[in-house]
């Protein structure tokens, strides 16, 4: 198990570029198999999950070429349906969650698809309903096997249908969205996640040859067509990534600038962090972080505490919170986190108490953060990551932390942050590898 050493307080400066955005890496690497034709991807992030999934997929008998660090090409043209029930697939799928969206390709390409439960972090209950709900209204039979946790799908036909999903998952949406793409007649997705990560994949496969409107909304109407064929896509940068540096410059006093942030995607990503307290400038694709003495938290108009929680896009996305509860510990004034969606993402919380932060967890969705507005720093602590958030707010942490810390388990940042070691060393950090 590898681990980070940090030699804190780190005050940083200089330009970063954020990598392409994991979520949406994952949808289309798996839309590649809806065509036997080659499929051009850019701007794909070298991290740990993309690049298991990629190895999949080229197990499964995909022809992958990679012609630069981050461009491949697919070429799904034969796809070997009998690895799918292979003891080595189950392995390899139930430990990278991002894989259950190869399913929908194939169900809608080959008729079937086989999978074992997904892994991935540990924040809580994240169920596959929503997948097979949106299967099975499309006329699958969906099947699993309790004792081996195995899913099976198989579909004789399939028919265009109007659908209400129950909640709007992302990967649940891309799934059903992949599925119907080739599937006879119109099918028609009500409370849809709308994502950029969505509307991104959307735009793949309608240059691809797919029919779909509605895009960047939560209703898509999708007309299925009988084939699909080749495209150059250009993954987004990662949304998540840029919040971490602007949170990072925020809580280390660091001045940064972003490039190539694609700030017209972010959402309210910007103006959730202005209500912290924290400046920005928008310049073109760029995103300027002055150095902060200090940043303070607004309330509500009538002077209630600021509450910062998580909500289907255009919300503020979950996988921001743990970097807005790790900024709140020096900002001056309180606030209260409220994770919605997952029940176990806040419980890395007592780490950051025992490294002085004032934090009270209320219950396993809601923390209330008395911020010590830089006059009592963080202490270096020994901690271990979690999850790929969590893990990245630890490292903030640490890198704003008076004297040595060490981040044990630092494969789950590598899961979704691509050298980032390095990349912030280069800006002035102290990070060692170990």
């Amino acid at each position: 198990m590898n681990s980070f050493e940090i030699a804190g307080p780190c005050r940083m400066s200089g330009e970063i570029i954020p990598q392409g955005a994991k979520n949406e890496a994952l949808q289309i690497i798996c839309a590649t198999l809806l065509t036997p034709e080659t499929v051009e991807i850019q701007n794909i992030p070298d991290i740990l999950d993309v690049n298991n999934l990629i190895e999949l997929l080229g197990e499964l008998g995909v022809e992958i070429t990679r012609t630069s660090a981050n461009t491949c090409l697919f070429k799904a043209a034969s796809i070997n349906l009998e690895y799918l029930q292979s003891m080595e697939f189950r392995k390899r799928a139930s430990s990278l969650r991002g894989s259950i969206m190869i399913m929908g390709p194939l169900l809608s390409r080959y008729g079937k698809a086989f999978f074992p439960k997904p892994g991935g972090d540990k924040i809580g209950r994240r169920r596959m309903d929503t997948h097979f709900y949106g299967f099975e209204k499309l006329g699958a039979r969906f099947e699993f096997n309790p004792d081996e946790i195995f899913y099976t799908v198989h579909a004789e036909s399939m028919k265009g249908t109007y659908m209400l999903l129950d909640e709007a998952s992302v990967t649940g949406t891309a799934n059903i969205i992949m599925a119907a793409v080739l599937t006879p007649g119109t099918t028609t997705i009500y409370n849809a996640a709308c994502e950029p990560y969505i509307q991104q994949l959307c735009k793949m496969l309608t240059r691809m040859g797919a029919k779909i409107s509605g895009i960047g909304s939560n209703l898509l109407t999708i007309t299925g067509v009988t084939s699909l064929g080749g495209c150059k896509h250009e993954i987004l940068p990662d949304m998540i990534e840029v919040g971490s540096f602007i949170g990072m410059a925020a809580m280390t006093q660091s001045e940064l600038t972003i490039k190539n942030a694609a700030p017209d995607h972010l959402g309210i990503i910007p103006l959730a962090f202005s209500r912290m307290g924290i400046q920005m400038e928008i310049r073109g694709e760029d995103i300027y972080i002055p150095s902060q003495k200090e940043y303070v938290i607004e309330t509500f108009i009538d002077g209630s505490i600021m509450t910062i929680a998580d909500a289907p896009w255009p919300g503020l996305t979950p996988d921001l919170l743990s970097i807005f509860l790790v900024v709140a510990t020096q900002a001056k004034g309180s606030v209260l986190i409220h994770q919605k969606m997952f029940e176990s993402r806040l419980f890395f919380v007592d780490k950051l108490i025992d490294m002085g932060a004032r934090i009270i967890l209320c219950d396993p969705h809601r923390a209330t953060v008395i911020g010590n507005n830089h006059e009592m720093p963080l202490r270096g602590s020994v901690m271990t990551s979690p999850d790929i958030r969590a893990g990245v707010a630890l490292l903030i942490a640490a890198l704003s932390a008076q004297g040595k810390s060490i981040i044990h388990n630092i494969e789950q940042i590598d899961r979704g942050y691509q050298n980032i070691d390095t990349r912030l060393n280069q800006l002035g950090a102290s990070i060692r590898r170990i």
